[in-house]
């Protein structure tokens, strides 16, 4: 294995266009092709990026056969299209690095995990906030125990718009903070349940997509139960004009608050606890403490992190096809208590790293 890898960046939308100015800054990367069915937005990436005129620029993903010694794809496609083109990818040789959810069906994500093994390839999900210097420096603050016993979590994220037509507000926008809670606690939940309101598209087309009989849901409440009782309660909703990016987990110590919209001091300890006197609990050791952070796009240390892992023939340990796929099978477990009003959902069975 050479130190200088070949990418192909399937799909150049919102999302893919940031993979593409990220592959193309990393010095051991050549970007040879770029795929998108829009013609227009091939012409508009090959200006934005004054782009060599040797890059493969098609409509087509199957015309990246063609393109010689090609090491790996990242797509960033819409989640209906993941399965086809990553079980085609890895068929014909190539690591693949995918935008999230893996699929949309956790039976597909383990089929794609064991044929990445078979064929000794990469397959990791960005899951761009596990690689956020707030999200690695939450989990050394909660495992060195300085929040004492944990209480609960709670997340809520909120914005208003964009509005998806292929998935629910559950699986757009639950990925995230579910991945936060896990990274954090260092579990996978085992009981789930989940809420809805349908507002804007009670038509949806079930045929494609996950949602509620009566349409795609835009506002969701879930509670994940993991296995030594904790609990975390996350609101979602694309439809609030009060955007909110804020997670946190209490302890009898205080708590930690990872709020991303507060862009210069994103991590926050907030210590504080109680002290019995009599019948009354009185709050002491109250004080805040803002954590700096390492410098770095999360998603730029994504994107090196899939050069690593090929170039050592290693899966990435945050972010693997196997992470990403227990994922999935806890959002298809929401997807079920959506479905039956907030009826608890067990998940016994989660895929194992």
């Amino acid at each position: 294995m050479t130190n200088q890898i070949k990418i192909a960046v399937i799909g150049v939308g919102r999302w893919g266009v940031h993979l593409l100015r990220n592959f193309l800054a990393h010095p051991q990367v050549d970007v040879v092709a770029v795929v998108d069915p829009h013609p227009e937005r091939l012409a508009a990436v090959k200006q934005q990026f004054n782009l060599d005129i040797n890059v493969v620029f098609t409509t087509q993903w199957e015309d990246l056969k063609k393109v010689p010694g090609l090491t790996g794809v990242a797509i960033a496609t819409p989640a209906t299209t993941h399965y086809a083109l990553i079980k085609n990818a890895l068929q014909n040789g190539y690591h693949v690095l995918a935008e999230k959810p893996l699929t949309l069906d956790p039976a597909e994500c383990r089929e794609l995990c064991q044929l990445a093994e078979q064929h000794h390839l990469i397959l990791m999900v960005d899951h761009t906030y596990l690689f956020h210097p707030a999200v690695e420096q939450g989990q050394a603050v909660i495992q060195a125990g300085k929040l004492g016993d944990l209480r609960y979590g709670y997340a809520t994220r909120t914005h208003l718009g964009p509005v998806r037509q292929d998935v629910d507000a559950l699986w757009d926008l639950a990925i995230h903070d579910i991945a936060i809670f896990n990274a954090w606690l260092r579990q996978i939940p085992v009981k789930v349940q989940a809420t809805g309101t349908v507002w804007l598209q009670r038509q949806a087309n079930r045929e494609i997509t996950h949602s509620l009989s009566q349409g795609l849901a835009d506002l969701v409440w879930l509670t994940l139960t993991y296995p030594d009782g904790f609990q975390a309660y996350i609101h979602l909703c694309w439809l609030n004009s009060d955007k909110q990016r804020r997670l946190g987990i209490v302890g009898s110590l205080g708590s930690l608050i990872f709020d991303e919209m507060l862009r210069s001091s994103p991590l926050t300890l907030l210590h504080g606890e109680f002290e019995q006197q009599g019948n009354q609990f009185i709050p002491v050791n109250q004080r805040q403490v803002v954590l700096e952070l390492e410098p770095g796009e999360p998603l730029r240390r994504v994107c090196s992190c899939f050069v690593v892992s090929i170039l050592n023939n290693t899966p990435s340990e945050i972010s693997s096809g196997w992470v990403a796929t227990q994922l999935v099978e806890i959002l298809a477990a929401l997807t079920v208590s959506l479905e039956q009003g907030g009826k608890p959902v067990f998940l016994n069975n989660c895929s194992q790293v």
